[in-house]
């Protein structure tokens, strides 16, 4: 340990360089550990039922299933429910919440609800007064001040396509969202009611205990009450503390288990090349001093004490990098998870809670990485014999590793084996297998990087000798006799180069895919939209009329759930543990039948698309295997009733982007909206599209844009996850690239300083190291190229029918050009400071 300590003194250049390698891996792996405890906690602190102990909700989890399915809709409980926990010894009061999506006068989306349950956040009144009839109405703060409203202006309201004035009795504060409105009791049941399906039931319920009472132990027999007294056959939930936050936004349920799988993801990924990065970076430190430790050899240190002065050494570095980056760690995890936000990949609700665990275990991830990149790299002087010490020191000559051969082989047959599943996956699921495809090719080729690093130099040599001349031999030969060095800072390029063309044309393929089903699906003109309060029920037929519109149909999507044909249909199982069979989750449009084989492209293959009325369904041929037109289909729809409809027809469709059709009065009081949201034109002959458009806008009120606006619209998770990984995990790459080639370059002072004493001038040996960093930065693009290739290509086959993926053309050449110029620039920048000092000065010191 005290050479240990002092050689951290002696070979700064080398420590200092692991120690940024180090640091920055702990700080990455640290976050995504931290991120990945949030998703497993899923707190979501509540904001609008903040004043409510505890609070009363629909079950958004699918029970009884081999996999936790969640509910895409909120599940309503019904009003009889309150009554039953009103009766609760303890409970003093209960208060129901309804909310209504509308649009406020100048096209503002707000909610609205019952004056009532102003208390649950609480709202106050800090100007004017409450609803006190059903004319009045209450603004938040903030809405107030941006719509310039006071108490006595006049404020209307849409809903579901119906206007109506309402006087502002009063403007209210609270910690509720910024577009909340309040109505009285009466009219917002009156406006509930006038969505299919919401008459007689409530979004959540807010429970007082009595004063004095112990909140677990009332929320206990509150659970304990609605299990013995099911209403309506709907499951129920009770929350407190921080999942409370659940039922003001079933997304949390739905959307924020994603949050693991992602971390897992985004924190496995940096791993992987925080193993790479490390172990090449203290590769190269440990070559570095590779004459000093065949000196130490030769005067007797056993192999063992060359292992623990590394390993001694190696810790020290290890233990101070992640005790210093604990706290930039969890920063970094809090802005992933307001990033991921921010994007809508996860409800802003979720909160950022993060114990002790996840520094311990990112600490410990690094140190194990640090620790064994050490003994590693150790192991080849540790096991020279004395005799052959000094000689090993001047030139390479340590035979691969069998074990790492081994383990790289098994990785490509790994890849093999992740390509095969890629290109035969269904559409948008290769992505998701091609994601750990690129980790597992990385790994391959990292791992085989000594040989394929000599495949790939003696494939440049010739070119280099001929364009480069004298510089180029010079170059090629020290490639050739340095072969684990250029493959340590080989690496660090084939990962940069890797991932960046691999996450970036994966998601850009599955983009063009997803455009692709699309416009295969929608064949309509125009689409008619509203803001949040919904389109009128009749819009579509009032449309449809038009002499300059050939068709119109509604469409509502939502989520469903094909049941096995053997499902009981009963209650859920009242062991969570007991798993029925998987159902098969599927998109579903709403539609009216008039209308849809000229504005969506499906055709009945068995059927008729005609018959889409009442308790029918249309499925893709795939999942009606086994059934006729006219049998029986149990389906969940996406608030989790149970429904049994009669298949009146079968439809083809583009595996991987398939989707059921109903009708949409039969889906509208399921969905959240309770009402239609689009409507899709087919304009007439001859007309123009634009002044169809104008019409349409002119008369119904309403927004009317081109069908691209439904790509505009999809789910944009994958592009920020990809985005976000490109620039932590590329970028870490980047950064290690760089920190590499300083190393490798300062570590060669005395070999440049000799060549300038044999005669070579200053502009010969930058040459020189100008060919060489060339030739490892095209080595580096080569390999990536390799692994993004290995990636992409059963990506393109599955998503697009082709060997090419989509993307960007200018993507490879600005990847090429950025990893040339982050390899060149500081190894000339580098080489430009060793040049500086004088050559006779340099030879003689002990480095």
């Amino acid at each position: 340990m005290r050479i240990a300590l002092g050689n951290l003194r002696h070979h700064a250049t080398g420590h200092i360089a692991s120690f940024i390698a180090l640091f920055l891996g702990a700080t990455v792996v640290i976050g995504c550990a931290g991120l990945l405890e949030t998703g497993i906690r899923n707190a979501a602190p509540p904001q609008r039922l903040a004043a409510a102990p505890i609070v009363v909700a629909g079950d958004q989890r699918y029970h009884g299933t081999e996999q936790e399915l969640v509910y895409p809709e909120r599940v309503r409980p019904d009003a009889g429910t309150a009554g039953i926990v009103a009766a609760v010894p303890g409970v003093a009061d209960v208060v129901t919440d309804v909310s209504v999506a509308a649009v406020l006068h100048g096209g503002t989306d707000v909610t609205a609800h019952g004056w009532s349950s102003a208390r649950l956040t609480p709202y106050r009144i800090a100007e004017g007064e409450p609803p006190s009839g059903p004319d009045g109405i209450v603004l938040g703060e903030q809405l107030a001040r941006e719509a310039g409203l006071r108490p006595g202006d006049r404020a209307g309201l849409r809903v579901n396509g119906t206007p109506r004035d309402y006087i502002v009795s009063g403007v209210a504060s609270g910690t509720g969202d910024g577009g909340t409105v309040f109505l009285a009791d009466a009219e917002a049941d009156r406006l509930t009611g006038l969505l299919p399906g919401r008459a007689g039931t409530f979004d959540v319920a807010g429970v007082f205990p009595e004063p004095g009472a112990d909140i677990d132990r009332v929320a206990r027999d509150v659970r304990a009450a609605v299990a013995e007294h099911p209403v309506a056959d709907r499951p129920l939930t009770v929350l407190t503390g921080d999942g409370r936050g659940r039922a003001e936004d079933p997304s949390v349920i739905a959307d924020g288990g994603d949050l693991v799988p992602l971390a897992a993801a985004f924190g496995g990924l940096s791993a992987m090349v925080a193993v790479f990065v490390v172990s090449g970076t203290l590769g190269l430190a440990l070559r570095q001093r590779q004459r000093e430790t065949a000196l130490l050899r030769a005067i007797g240190a056993t192999p063992g004490r060359i292992r623990r002065m590394i390993a001694g050494e190696t810790l020290v570095l290890a233990v101070l990098a992640t005790a210093l980056a604990r706290y930039p760690g969890e920063r970094f995890g809090r802005w992933l998870l307001g990033e991921f936000a921010d994007a809508g990949v996860v409800p802003d609700a979720i909160a950022y809670r993060a114990g002790s665990l996840p520094p311990v275990l990112g600490s410990a991830t690094v140190l194990l990485t640090a620790l064994a990149a050490a003994l590693v790299a150790a192991s080849g002087a540790a096991r020279t014999r004395p005799a052959e010490a000094l000689a090993e020191a001047s030139v390479e000559r340590r035979p691969f590793s069998r074990i790492r051969l081994v383990t790289g082989v098994l990785c490509l047959a790994g890849g093999a084996l992740l390509a095969r599943g890629t290109a035969g996956s269904d559409g948008p699921d290769a992505a998701g297998v091609a994601t750990p495809a690129v980790m597992v090719w990385a790994a391959a080729v990292g791992l085989l990087g000594p040989p394929l690093v000599r495949t790939a130099m003696a494939l440049l040599r010739g070119p280099a000798r001929r364009v480069a001349g004298l510089a180029g031999e010079l170059a090629v030969e020290n490639t050739r006799t340095r072969l684990s060095r250029v493959a340590s800072a080989v690496t660090p390029i084939m990962l940069a180069t890797g991932l960046a063309l691999s996450l970036v044309l994966i998601h850009s393929s599955e983009e063009e895919g997803a455009r692709r089903a699309s416009e295969e699906q929608v064949r309509a003109d125009l689409v008619v939209s509203p803001g949040a309060g919904g389109l009128p029920s009749d819009l579509v037929e009032t449309i449809g009329e038009r002499t300059d519109v050939a068709a119109a149909t509604a469409r509502l999507t939502s989520t469903g759930f094909l049941e096995p044909a053997t499902d009981p249909a009963a209650a859920p199982p009242a062991d969570e543990e007991e798993a029925g069979p998987q159902p098969t989750e599927l998109p579903l449009w709403g539609v009216t039948p008039d209308g849809l084989d000229r504005t969506t492209s499906f055709t009945a293959a068995e059927g008729s698309l005609a018959d889409l009325d009442g308790d029918t369904i249309a499925l893709p041929t795939r999942y009606a295997a086994g059934l006729r037109i006219g049998d029986t289909v149990p389906v969940r729809l996406g608030d989790g009733a149970r429904v049994r409809l009669t298949l009146a027809a079968t439809i083809e469709a583009r595996p991987g982007y398939e989707t059921a059709l109903v009708p949409v009065s039969l889906l509208l009081p399921h969905t959240d909206a309770g009402a239609v949201r689009e409507i899709l034109v087919r304009t007439a002959a001859g007309t123009d599209r634009s002044d169809v458009a104008a019409a349409i806008e002119a008369t119904a009120g309403v927004r009317a844009d081109g069908r691209e606006t439904l790509a505009a619209e999809r789910d944009g998770t994958q592009t920020t996850m990809a985005n976000l990984v490109l620039g932590v995990v590329v970028g870490y790459a980047a950064i290690a690239l760089v920190n590499a080639q300083v190393l490798a370059t300062a570590e060669r002072r005395r070999e440049l300083a000799l060549l300038r004493l044999v005669g070579a001038g200053r502009r010969q040996v930058l040459r020189m190291m100008t060919v060489e960093s060339t030739l490892v930065a095209v080595a580096g693009i080569g390999l990536g190229a390799l692994v993004a290739g290995a990636t992409l290509v059963p990506v393109a086959l599955s998503l697009l029918d082709s060997v090419l993926p989509a993307g960007p053309a200018w993507l490879p050449a600005v990847v090429a050009a950025s990893a040339l110029l982050l390899t060149a620039a500081p190894t000339l920048l580098a080489s430009g400071a060793a040049l500086r000092h004088r050559p006779g000065a340099v030879v003689a010191t002990r480095e």
